[in-house]
């Protein structure tokens, strides 16, 4: 402490690695705390309300992942490093090239002075407006630019750090204030720019830590923030280009300005930061898929992020229940009851060598079953991270009272566990109830669970209620899968080389189901598809006899025709129509493999 508190006392003339970290935590304290009222008056470049959780999980990305460090240098890069890697949102991005370009303009230095830091600051505007294809006024640039202009004429005369940054602030409210004025968007609805409001906030952590001075302030956590703005007020701008689409490429093949022109051409709110090595991309586009097989000749896409801002405007403006429903893209349902029902589906990975994609968005099934066969590589799935959770959830808790979360079996995937990791961080944040659940099932299963659940929210019943009644469902759901070529499974490791051999030599078809603890289980063997699906219906028909079947899904792998025959025989059996006859999602149907058709049923006593 004795240290600590004499680096304080030299802050009024330098500042090293130890309290820029400290500083960037009281800033991060800041945004942390404010992020729903950031969130309500976004409505620039987009009305998506997310504003607030972007700037929140870029430097959520930095305080879980750098340490203090003595020098500034070091931490100075390691802060711009995190902060790129984990930026999200256009704001996000932003504020992470900022962060890049005081990185590069920063001395090799482990202590700096205010001149030493006013001209760093100066020297990575440049790199904010190379970054952005169309720069506008009025917004978080232009907060940045003016603060780093009043420090610049402060340099030579004053040399007392402390207090040229607190004198600072005057500054930054005064630029803050002036772009409701500046931007005919933010003009009509009377608020100022949400990113730049988020940049005078992380100031606003920074200097009170300068002025209190004491590390034991430092406590990073949510508090309920009041905001005066109603949700009445906020207006409801039509969304041009749907999905915020975001990238790091690595091994750059081309430069920054022709990465810009693609994703000009593509669609909107272009930025393009980092380095020409590795670079982080930001785009509002309404094809992500076409966009990345375009950007696959720029280099090595390592990194994919994609979000629904119609999604996000309905969670902020339009939402129907108070409850928010998450779940993973190894759930098939029909895409109109995901919409109707305002789901959440977050995309699992799936990887063909070096090529990354997210189920379901940047990878259709139509275009995965074409690869799975002329692709010589299998392809490979990873589980979603815990960071992508956090950052989904903060955005839902910013709006709904509760959050109840179900996904594909942990028995498959380690998803369910970094979501549960995620819902209690978030939980604790905002104060708010989110239940995370195992499925125990995946694809038409884990979808009709996710119908039902739904429909329970429909009704007005509580989020406490519904996750007591899902254990039982859970229990009563059930999913045949009849495959009609072996070769998949024995490629994905499903089945080993010397039972496969012998399953083909004999023409084996397999029924495969899930056990009660959600792993898979042999259900039968025949030797066709037409034989396996007629097995599939004798059994359903005889389960039908002691149980009502609530719902069913019927699915297919490329292969609608056969799907379709099947869903008139389950008409014929259980006398009303599917609740969806979908393409088994990529990342369950790379093991079934093209022709599979599977029958999923939710029953009730």
């Amino acid at each position: 402490m004795a240290k600590y508190i004499e680096r304080m006392n030299n802050y009024n003339t330098v500042v090293d690695g130890k309290i820029l970290y400290y500083s960037f935590l009281a800033g991060a304290n800041q945004l942390l705390q404010h992020q729903v009222e950031i969130n309500r008056i976004n409505v620039f470049p987009v009305n998506d309300k997310d504003t607030g959780t972007n700037l929140a999980a870029t430097v959520r990305s930095v305080l879980d992942n750098i340490k203090p460090h003595k020098s500034y240098k070091t931490t100075v890069n390691d802060i711009a490093e995190a902060a790129l890697v984990g930026a999200r949102g256009n704001s996000g991005v932003i504020f992470a090239q900022f962060l890049y370009g005081l990185s590069c303009e920063t001395k090799n230095k482990a202590r700096i002075n205010i001149t030493e830091f006013a001209e760093s600051v100066y020297r990575s505007i440049p790199y904010i407006y190379a970054a952005i294809s169309n720069p506008v006024e009025g917004t978080m640039l232009t907060v940045i630019k003016e603060w780093s202009e009043f420090l610049n004429t402060k340099k030579e005369n004053i040399h007392d750090f402390k207090n040229v940054i607190i004198d600072s602030f005057y500054v930054l409210e005064k630029s803050l204030s002036e772009t409701t004025f500046k931007l005919k968007a933010l003009n009509k609805s009377g608020f100022v720019d949400a990113g730049a409001k988020g940049f005078v906030l992380f100031m606003k952590g920074i200097i009170d830590f300068i002025r209190i001075g004491d590390i034991r302030h430092l406590t990073v956590g949510f508090q309920t923030n009041i905001s005066l703005i109603q949700p009445e007020h906020i207006i409801d701008h039509e969304i041009t280009y749907r999905y915020c689409t975001e990238a790091i490429i690595k091994n750059l093949g081309v430069g920054s300005a022709e990465i810009q022109k693609l994703l000009s051409k593509n669609g909107d709110s272009v930025v393009v930061a980092g380095s020409e090595t590795i670079c982080r991309i930001h785009v509002h586009t309404n094809r992500p898929a076409e966009l990345f097989q375009e950007l696959k000749a720029c280099g090595t896409i390592t990194f994919q992020k994609v979000d629904d801002m119609v999604r996000q405007q309905e969670t902020a403006t339009k939402r129907k229940w108070n409850i928010a429903l998450v779940t993973d893209s190894s759930c098939d349902l029909a895409q109109e009851l995901i919409d109707y029902y305002q789901i959440n589906v977050v995309p699992l990975n799936l990887n063909f060598g070096d090529n990354h994609f997210l189920d379901k968005v940047t990878i259709k099934p139509d275009r995965f079953y074409d690869m799975l066969e002329s692709q010589t590589e299998f392809p490979k799935t990873s589980q979603i991270n815990e960071q992508t959770f956090t950052n989904l959830y903060s955005h839902l808790a910013s709006h709904y009272d509760a959050i109840i979360a179900i996904h594909l079996t942990s028995q498959f995937s380690g998803t369910f566990g970094n979501s549960v990791k995620a819902g209690k961080r978030i939980s604790k944040e905002f104060n708010k109830p989110i239940y995370v659940i195992d499925s125990k099932n995946l694809s038409g299963g884990l979808g009709l669970l996710v119908l039902k659940v739904a429909k329970n929210i429909e009704s007005g019943k509580t989020a406490d209620s519904i996750v007591k009644m899902i254990t039982d469902d859970i229990l009563q759901t059930k999913i045949f899968v009849s495959v009609r070529d072996l070769k998949y499974m024995i490629k994905g490791g499903r089945v080993s080389k010397p039972k496969g051999f012998i399953a083909s030599l004999f023409g084996f078809n397999p029924v495969i189901s899930m056990d009660e603890y959600g792993k898979s289980l042999l259900f039968g063997n025949t030797f066709s598809q037409h034989s396996s699906l007629k097995k599939i219906m004798s059994h359903i028909e005889k389960i039908s006899r002691q149980k009502t079947v609530w719902n069913y899904i019927v699915l297919h792998a490329h292969n609608p025709e056969g799907a379709q025959k099947a869903a008139e025989e389950m008409v014929q059996l259980i006398g009303k129509n599917a609740a969806s006859i979908v393409d088994i999602s990529p990342v369950i149907g790379m093991h079934a493999g093209n022709g599979a058709i599977a029958i999923s049923l939710l029953l009730t006593n």
